[in-house]
């Protein structure tokens, strides 16, 4: 098994990494790394319902969505990741107490008492410091998670907090827990970066044949194109969601108006207004050149600020209707 040097701290990059570890990397592997401040949802969960958009926005802090399951995460650099790839064997995929046993067993030779609780989580003293998800892929296994050790905890709480919307979604929904820092447990003071080398050297010791290793130029720009072509992309981290309704009402000067969206895989499929306003066209005319768009800013001011909204809805312009439409 190889030992990845990996200090890169880009998210899309790191997650690009770990479909590429699992999908063409022929070996063995164990990465340590850590991500710059960003959320990284699951597989299956809307970004929408986990994530302040606006917060995230404002302080220019990415979202990407992985490709294992389980609910949504904070990192930065305060938050320590590791990856296992390996060949698959018979009941290891959800075989979570197995892969997390090196991580509780490396804690108590610090002097941290850790154990697996529920289907997926490592906590100490009741709360919880990591969360673990899985992916199978020909034949083999991807096991990663998070470990909190110093990360800013303000951010995670307002960065992983949905907006006052009303969503129906089929996504899976983060579980509200308490977290902690690993670092408030520890008997002495410790900086992150000898907590991770520390672990290092734990798995060199305990590993039977690790070997520290890094990535070819080849390897390299092959995580770079997968990085582009989809860890970077809104089709990926947004658009992927599951279906879901959107329902926003705001109540402007020139009236209340209420949007409905039927949204599936990022593209308004139907579209419905309704309100006190007063219009020269009837607004159904208006909803219906919304389907078939993007779900998102950037796709549908251009094409608001081409329509006479005026004749629609009176008063009423593009960024209103943005307001009313998109997060």
């Amino acid at each position: 098994m190889y030992l990845l040097e990996n200090n890169c701290t880009d998210p899309a990059w790191n997650l690009a990494l770990d479909e590429y570890l699992l999908t063409r990397f022929p070996r063995e592997v164990l990465a340590l790394w850590r991500n710059g401040p960003s959320v990284i949802i699951g597989k299956n969960q809307n970004a929408l319902e986990e994530i302040d958009l606006d917060f995230v926005r404002s302080r220019q802090i990415p979202v990407v969505r992985r490709l294992t399951g389980g609910g949504a995460v904070f990192h930065d650099l305060g938050n320590l990741n590791y990856t296992l790839v390996q060949p698959c064997g018979t009941g290891d995929f959800n075989n979570y107490a197995k892969f997390t046993k090196p991580i509780v067993d490396f804690l108590a030779t610090l002097g941290v008492e850790a154990a697996l609780s529920g289907r997926n989580d490592l906590l100490v003293d009741g709360q919880k410091f990591s969360g673990n998800a899985q992916a199978v892929r020909g034949g083999r296994i991807l096991h990663h998670g998070t470990l909190l050790f110093s990360a800013d905890l303000s951010r995670l709480a307002g960065a992983l907090r949905p907006q006052a919307i009303k969503l129906e979604s089929k996504g899976v929904k983060s579980v509200s827990s308490r977290v902690t820092n690993l670092a408030g447990h520890l008997p002495a003071p410790m900086e992150v970066e000898e907590f991770l080398e520390r672990l290092r050297a734990y798995f060199l010791q305990t590993v039977s044949g690790l070997t520290p290793c890094t990535l070819t130029a080849a390897d390299r720009a092959a995580v770079d194109d997968l990085c582009r072509e989809k860890y970077r992309s809104w089709d990926w981290n947004f658009g992927a969601a599951p279906r879901y309704t959107w329902s926003r009402a705001i109540k402007f000067p020139f009236g209340l108006v209420d949007a409905r969206l039927d949204v599936d895989h990022g593209i308004i499929r139907s579209a419905a207004l309704y309100g006190d306003y007063f219009g020269r066209l009837d607004s159904a005319g208006l909803a219906r050149r919304l389907v078939g768009l993007p779900h998102r800013r950037e796709a549908l001011l251009p094409v608001l600020q081409t329509i006479p909204l005026w004749d629609y809805i009176a008063g009423c312009g593009p960024e209103d209707l943005l307001a009313l439409l998109c997060p």
